[in-house]
């Protein structure tokens, strides 16, 4: 089970990574063409008249290709105050929250779609079903939610970051450990797919997930 020390070696661990994060991987998008398609496909499923959450949205590079591509409105939300801080400077038109995925500061059905790309690695597996539960709460019935995360069943523990001092959990799940409590908390899984890395990332095995909120 993920404690609460593991939130704050993780928040420091962005926090001492936050400038440099978006000056590597704020332009990854460019030489992602999947990731675009399926962020477009997002925006245009959007329950109408409700903002796009970006979760662990990072230095907001993300929210700010959704708001240049048709999202009514887009708030980001991320555990580290710096790239909060970072992702405001960056791009001004969205609107960034300090937040935990354990307990979101948004209001419950605020949110017509989500995106949620490499944020849960950081969870422990035991707490995927209650961060799928509060990601219910907040989307409005029929909303999209797209998940991304890195495929297998280990953890890796990273001490060096780019030249910085972290102290963080990276934990790679088998696709079904993640449908599994998507599924128990009210959506409905309507594609995955898996992709191998593209020259410039890291050599993991990435897994997408497009799901839809039901119902109450």
């Amino acid at each position: 089970m993920g404690t609460a020390d593991d939130r704050v070696r993780t928040r420091r661990s962005y926090d001492a990574v936050a400038g440099e994060y978006l000056a590597r991987v704020g332009g990854e998008l460019a030489y992602k063409p999947l990731d675009r398609a399926l962020l477009a496909s997002v925006v245009e499923q959007a329950v109408a008249g409700a903002p796009v959450a970006d979760l662990g949205c990072g230095p907001g590079h993300v929210a700010g290709w959704l708001t240049e591509h048709g999202a009514r409105a887009v708030v980001g939300v991320d555990l580290s105050p710096a790239m909060v801080a970072t992702a405001r400077q960056a791009y001004p038109g969205c609107e960034f929250r300090e937040g935990d995925l354990r307990e979101l500061p948004a209001r419950d059905g605020e949110f017509g779609a989500a995106v949620a790309l490499y944020c849960v690695i950081h969870l422990d597996p035991s707490e995927l079903r209650a961060v799928f539960d509060e990601l219910r709460r907040v989307l409005r019935p029929g909303a999209p939610l797209l998940l991304a995360f890195h495929v297998g069943a280990e953890t890796r523990h990273l001490t060096d970051w780019w030249g910085h001092e972290v102290d963080v959990d990276f934990h790679f799940f088998p696709p079904e450990a993640v449908l599994a409590p998507l599924r128990e908390a009210g959506f409905t899984v309507t594609a995955t797919m898996q992709r191998a890395p593209v020259p410039q990332e890291a050599e993991t095995q990435r897994c997408y997930v497009l799901a839809h909120r039901t119902a109450d």
